[in-house]
């Protein structure tokens, strides 16, 4: 259930790519290209997820619980420039007051990973790691930097769990690459 970097970015920028041809693309790191690669991802990721009640121009906040492990600098790229404000907090401090439509996690302890990840459920918050490459605790997208470069996982029960619209679109480009 890989992707590499550019499906979603070069499905959104190249809408007659087909995901067979988005998932050959490679991800060039140099000169900060994996800090450009994690932004465009998840800004990618980002735009094909709907919160209910809210509209596509609508302001969204991203809250950093962790220090991330694949850049230093989290600045998500967003097509069509929808605006997104960036706050870095603990998971206390999410826990006791919300207000996150995007949970990013970086290096957390496993008891912090488990709190948030139980208190988003039922949540329309959108959760996505990049300290979890199996996808295995809980986040609905997990970053992952492999040989090939950049990919992610995607796992569909943390999905199904919330109130968000994932458009069928990522999910298909999720499970293209095994």
């Amino acid at each position: 259930m890989l992707a590499s970097l550019f499906l979603i970015g070069a499905a959104l920028a190249t809408p007659g790519m087909t995901v067979q041809q988005a998932s050959q693309a490679i991800v060039d790191e140099s000169g900060g290209g994996l800090t450009e690669a994690v932004n465009r991802m998840v800004g990618g990721i980002i735009s094909y997820v709907g919160w209910p009640g809210r509209r596509a121009g609508d302001d969204l906040t991203l809250c950093q619980v962790g220090a991330p492990r694949l850049t230093g600098l989290l600045a998500p790229d967003i097509p069509g420039d929808r605006p997104l404000s960036l706050r870095k907090t603990s998971a206390g401090a999410v826990i006791a007051n919300g207000g996150c439509d995007i949970l990013y996690l970086g290096r957390v302890s496993s008891a912090d990973r488990m709190r948030l990840v139980q208190w988003v459920r039922a949540r329309p918050v959108l959760t996505i790691t990049d300290d979890d490459p199996a996808c295995l605790h809980g986040a609905m997208f997990c970053l992952a930097h492999r040989e090939a470069g950049l990919s992610f996982s995607v796992n569909l029960d943390a999905i199904a769990r919330g109130p968000l619209r994932v458009d069928p679109r990522v999910l298909q480009i999720g499970r293209s690459v095994s």
